[in-house]
């Protein structure tokens, strides 16, 4: 081969991978915009640690948040977070569903239309962005599954040993102390 037939090649090869980081770079500063953890930028990009510290601190501000994120299915399963997640987790199940989307596309809309809806309720999310994104990846994994409740019919986060056929969620059967307490933004169980 000659010079002049590898430089054409070279350049396109060169051009893709800008095109590439470029998504990437992008991709990260949307997740940041949402409150992506830096942790979560790390998994979803393969841009370096260093290039991705840099670029948090040029979106927000500030330094990100240090420690691990959270690893335990049990915060979904208590009565408000777990309405919470099964209401984000129906919504991320539809985009997949109806909408030819990657996985990291589909939580960030679906945390977009889960924030909007807690905001025309009046309701304070209880999901951060990076809650609902372990949230999908424990679902993904069958750490965690969606019930079919027995009384109204809805799906609903659930730990994947329970026994579906006799399923029923938290709000047809909500926990003795349910919605009592006097948190601003919570949701509350009618007397």
């Amino acid at each position: 081969m000659t010079a002049t037939a590898i430089a054409p090649e070279a350049r396109a090869t060169a051009a893709t991978r800008i095109l590439q980081e470029a998504r990437e770079v992008e991709l990260a500063v949307q997740l940041i915009r949402l409150g992506a953890r830096l942790q979560v930028l790390q998994s979803e990009t393969s841009l370096p640690y260093e290039r991705l510290l840099k670029l948090y601190k040029e979106v927000t501000g500030r330094s990100p948040s240090k420690g691990q994120l959270p690893f335990s299915t049990d915060y979904f399963l208590q009565w408000q977070p777990n309405i919470h997640a099964s209401l984000f987790e129906n919504i991320r199940q539809s985009l997949l569903k109806n909408a030819a989307l990657e996985d990291i596309e589909a939580v960030m809309r679906a945390w977009r239309l889960y924030e909007e809806q807690m905001r025309l309720c009046g309701i304070e999310p209880l999901l951060s962005f990076t809650r609902a994104w372990r949230l999908a990846k424990f679902c993904d994994a069958n750490m965690l599954i969606r019930a079919r409740c027995t009384c109204c019919g809805a799906h609903f986060v659930a730990d994947p040993y329970i026994n579906t056929r006799h399923y029923v969620c938290g709000l047809c059967k909500p926990p003795a102390r349910a919605g009592k307490g006097r948190a601003q933004g919570g949701l509350r169980a009618d007397d």
